[in-house]
């Protein structure tokens, strides 16, 4: 039990080290807070909590292995490297191409209600 409980206590420790030191992951925390407020205002079914939930999810865990890949990489190849390059552009581009679809996925599950709410 002990082991599982070092074991929680170490993934928190990386979720705090990622919102703690990259802005991009506090920019995604912040729309995370947005969207479900937004959700609770339109009152999402199930189904549509569980879609966006699964995109925040996505997000949030492509930019922590982002993260971890910047860093592996930095001690790795303290020096600029086109290797270390390469590496840390691709995984950046898996969170944009995450945060890309969240967005798509966002407005077509939030866009039709608040519409109505706004123009009706």
């Amino acid at each position: 039990m002990n082991k599982v409980i070092r074991s929680f206590g170490a993934a928190f420790s990386g979720i705090g080290f990622a919102i703690r030191t990259q802005s991009h992951m506090r920019v995604h925390v912040g729309a995370a807070v947005a969207v479900c407020g937004l959700g609770f205002i339109v009152e999402l079914k199930p189904l549509e909590w569980t879609v966006i939930l699964l995109a925040i999810t996505v997000v949030m865990s492509a930019e922590m292995m982002n993260t971890a890949i910047e860093q592996v990489v930095d001690l790795a190849s303290p020096g600029i490297h086109p290797l270390a390059k390469l590496a840390k552009d691709t995984a950046a581009g898996a969170v944009l191409i995450a945060a890309i679809l969240s967005i798509v996925i966002g407005l077509l599950i939030l866009g039709p209600p608040l519409w109505r709410m706004l123009f009706q």
